[in-house]
Parts: structure tokens; C-alpha cells; sequence
């Protein structure tokens, strides 16, 4: 189905009897020759007999914007008699191909896909609060907390204001050893374009900031075994016996803000030795795991590579630290486990051009950094993680290769084994969900055997409009069946 055929661009070479037909002919190649490519293209898709099971396809992956396309078979035998109980095959798809998802979890990128990956991480982060997916609701029950950390100042930026507020006020307007002012008296709006940006580009520590990210993941690790070794310290028991009495889980979500510096916000979770199954003791309450936060986030820091090329010695969190306990029930006054949920699936599924988190794709050198479609505080940041990234000292960090996220080369979502479930064990469910709607259920005694390969992917113009059309209308009924079921207080009458 991808590609568009020469019929769409070349006349045809059939001759016909009648010279008024032919002329008639060729007067209508003429004006689709005449098309855009992509209405030219929908007039190839339209025409093309396999067309219907096309748009199946694309409706059963819920409109993907770039779907993978795999080409083979799939056969569930009776290991007893041999029997074939299941079978398919492309072979009489459109193109002897199958459509697929691609899985992406960016916006930016694959709306649909990204909206079914925010579910999951809604099901993953929620599951962990209030039980459900393998996990007891008796973690609703235990000790949690939602905790930022944020990165320290590289330098003053611009911030947004309130009402009556400005940017940063200074008297008698000082100027900084290049020239340039120490303040600003401005207000700006929430979508200023100037929110984020250094007041003076020449003095902001832009090493430090790329430094920072590229041992933020390391600086997580410390922080996590900082905490648990303050809670094993309040209670005078050994760090390598803490896990005998409580278990620590966290899950995180790596946030840009507008000054282009990642921050986490994280739950954290106290629970018992054996797990979510388990309460945590008496003495192991939301204050002290609380006290434990800020203990570990002050005191831990990771070393960085001697170098002379910069002076930095070690990074550490910056000093804003918010942690807020997270309530059993969501009432006026804490965070709901719905609200916590939500907040971190919807970020997860944001793309580069969302946040001020760089670009969606690598970079291959200086000159196409400084062409990149991004403010120049970014493209400072990723010249400096290019520079960097040549120093003999600093390879192992990778900074090249990382240089679209600004040096960050950690995963936006993480969590510790026994917080949650897992997006395999997600996707397993929902896969099984399917096959039971089919009518296919698991047979102890069935065989499956396939073969898949590769055959493409994307969509040609045409295709990608009809997939866009069909990924609104799938997202507008999602919308309009929420809204219906909001009106009846979240049941259906005929649940009643």
C-alpha cells in the first residue's frame, strides 16, 4: 500500500479508438498530475482494491502515525493431535503485510501510540498507590510521599511572574562583567519565549549544567541509598539488614523545566519486609521517611573527573525540595493517588518540542546543532555537550551521543522492582484481553509457532491523512464516551 504508482504521475500508454476518449484521458491525468501529492495520493489509496482492509488495519492500531509493517505467519497447533487451532498469515493482506504499532511514547511523534503509553504509565503508577495489577490495596495504607528535586542555579534565567510581580528586580539597574543586566524588571506571561533564558548567556555555568545532567542519574542512585541508610540510622539497625524489616520503593519521572534543567518527582513508598504484601512497622512513618528525604537529598553529591578544562569538583541537588505525603483518600488538602497518577502519565508522554528538553533526535556535529529548530540557551547546551564530549577524560559520560537531551541520558520513567507491575506485564494483559474478545483463549495444551520479518514502515502522504482522521475520531469518542459517563456519576443506568 505505501508508495505511489506511476499511474499518478505518468499518462498511460492505452490506446483508445475513439481520439474523444483518449483526449478525455488525458485531460484527467492532466488534472490529477495537477493535485498536491497528498490528494494525489488519497486518489491512489482510494482506488486501490485492498483499501478497506487497509483502513482496518489502521483502525485496529488505533491510527498510529508511523506503524511498523511486518510481513509472515502465526500457527497454534494441539501439541496432541497436531491440530491447527489457530492460523494466520499476510499473505492475503494488502501488500502481504500487517500493520503494527510503533510503540513511541512522545506526543510529538505518534499521538496514539503516546496515549496508550500514558494509560499504562497511569495503570503502572496508580497500581503502586492504591493496589490493583498484582498489587494489595493495602498499599493505599502505607507511608507515601511525592517528592521533587531539582537541579541547582547555573545562573539567573528569566521566570514567569504573578500579578503585580516582575522578573527579577534589582535597584539601580547593576550590569554584569560583560555588560548586561543582573535583573530584570519585566513581568512575562506564562508562554514568553524569554522564561528560562540566562539574563547574561556569558556568565551561566552551561558546563555545569551539562555536567549535572549527564551524573544525574548517578546522583538518583545516591540520593535512594542515602535515604535508606538514614532510615536504618534513626533506628540503630545495620544498612544490610534494613530490608529485614522495611522495603523502600520508589517510582521517578525526569521532568525539564523551562530553564531546560531536568528535575524528578517521585513517589516514594514504605512497606514491609516482604514487599506491597506487607505493612511497614509502627516506626516507620510518613514524618520519618519524610525526615529521610531531606537528609539524603542534602548530603548527597557525586564526584565528577578531574579535568582542567572546568573546576567543578562534584554536583549535587539544588536547594528547592518539595515533599508532599500523599493522602489514603483524596480530600481538600493532600494529593489523591488519581492526581499523582495523572500528572506523571501525562508528562511521560511529552516530546523535545514540548518542554525545553532539546530535540527528539540525535546530532551528528556543531553545524547542524547551531541549525537546530530550538532558542539559543538549547543550542548553547548542546554545543557545550559537543565540546565536552571530545575531552579524553569525560568519554565514558557519552556526551555526544546525548547531546539532543542535553547531556540527560537517563530513562524519563524508572522505578524500583517491587513498587509496581511492569509495561510488559501492561502489554501482556492487554494483548490477552484481545485474544479472549476474539474468542482465543490460552489452551495448556496448544504449540504457537511464527515467523515475522521486517518489511517496512510510515505511511505515504495520502495514508498518513486517513490515519490522522482516524486517530481524532477514535480520540473524540473517547472524549464524548468520558463525558457520558461523567453525566451519570461513572455508571451506566443499566449498571444501576
Amino acid at each position: 500500500m505505501s508508495g505511489i504508482s506511476n499511474a499518478d504521475s505518468q499518462p498511460t500508454h492505452a490506446h483508445f479508438s475513439d481520439p474523444a476518449t483518449r483526449s478525455a484521458e488525458l485531460e484527467r491525468e492532466a488534472r490529477i498530475r495537477a493535485l498536491p501529492e497528498t490528494m494525489r495520493d488519497l486518489i491512489r489509496l482510494a482506488n486501490d482494491p485492498g483499501y478497506q482492509r487497509w483502513l482496518e488495519q489502521i483502525r485496529d492500531i488505533g491510527g498510529c502515525a508511523h506503524p511498523v509493517y511486518l510481513s509472515g505467519y502465526s500457527v497454534t497447533r494441539d501439541a496432541s493431535t497436531g491440530e491447527i487451532l489457530v492460523s494466520y498469515s499476510t499473505t492475503d493482506e494488502p501488500g502481504d503485510r500487517l500493520a503494527v504499532r510503533c510503540g513511541n511514547r512522545r506526543a510529538s511523534v505518534c499521538e496514539p501510540c503516546s496515549r496508550l503509553h500514558a494509560g499504562d504509565t497511569y495503570h503502572l503508577v496508580r497500581s503502586g498507590l492504591s493496589g490493583g495489577k498484582s498489587l494489595p490495596e493495602q498499599v493505599r495504607g502505607h507511608p507515601r510521599l511525592f517528592v521533587t528535586l531539582t537541579a541547582p542555579s547555573f545562573g539567573p534565567v528569566h521566570r514567569a511572574t504573578g500579578p503585580g510581580e516582575v522578573c527579577r528586580f534589582r535597584r539601580g539597574a547593576p550590569l554584569c562583567e560583560h555588560g548586561e543586566p543582573l535583573g530584570c524588571n519585566l513581568a512575562h506571561s506564562d508562554n514568553d519565549e524569554l522564561i528560562g533564558k540566562p539574563l547574561c548567556a556569558a556568565c551561566y555555568d552551561y558546563v555545569g549544567h551539562v555536567l549535572w545532567h549527564a551524573h544525574a542519574g548517578r546522583l538518583w542512585d545516591r540520593f535512594t541509598t542515602a535515604v535508606r541508610r538514614h532510615l536504618a540510622a534513626s533506628r540503630g539497625i545495620p544498612r544490610s539488614e534494613l530490608g529485614h524489616h522495611l522495603v523502600v520503593s520508589f517510582a521517578k519521572v525526569a521532568e525539564y523545566q523551562k530553564r531546560a534543567a531536568v528535575h524528578f518527582h517521585a513517589v516514594v513508598r514504605l512497606d514491609g519486609p516482604d514487599g506491597p504484601d506487607s505493612p511497614p512497622p509502627g516506626w516507620a512513618t510518613a514524618e520519618l521517611i519524610t525526615e529521610a528525604v531531606y537528609q539524603a537529598a542534602r548530603s548527597s553529591y557525586v564526584a565528577i573527573p578531574e579535568s582542567d578544562a572546568y573546576g567543578l569538583e562534584r554536583v549535587g541537588w539544588g536547594q528547592q525540595i518539595d515533599v508532599r505525603p500523599i493522602g489514603e483518600f483524596a480530600d481538600g488538602d493532600g494529593l489523591s493517588d488519581e492526581a499523582v497518577a495523572g500528572y506523571v502519565a501525562k508528562y511521560v508522554t511529552k516530546g523535545a518540542g514540548d518542554t525545553a528538553s532539546g530535540l527528539d533526535h540525535h546530532v551528528h556535529g556543531l553545524e547542524e546543532i547551531q541549525r537546530a529548530p530550538v532558542s539559543s540557551h538549547l543550542r548553547a547546551l548542546m554545543a557545550t555537550c559537543w565540546r565536552l564530549g571530545a575531552l579524553p577524560e569525560l568519554e565514558p559520560l557519552r556526551l555526544r551521543l546525548w547531546a539532543h537531551s542535553l547531556g540527560y541520558r537517563g530513562h524519563i520513567l524508572t522505578k524500583s522492582r517491587r513498587y509496581s507491575t511492569t509495561y510488559s506485564a501492561l502489554r501482556a494483559e492487554r494483548a490477552e484481553h484481545k485474544r479472549r474478545s476474539a474468542g482465543v483463549g490460552d489452551d495448556p495444551n496448544a504449540v504457537k509457532e511464527s515467523s515475522w520479518r521486517f518489511v517496512g514502515s510510515g505511511h505515504t502522504p495520502g495514508e498518513a491523512l486517513m490515519a490522522r482522521s482516524i486517530a481524532d475520531d477514535i480520540a473524540r469518542n473517547r472524549e464524548e464516551a468520558r463525558a457520558a459517563l461523567a453525566d451519570f456519576g461513572g455508571r451506566w443506568p443499566e449498571d444501576e
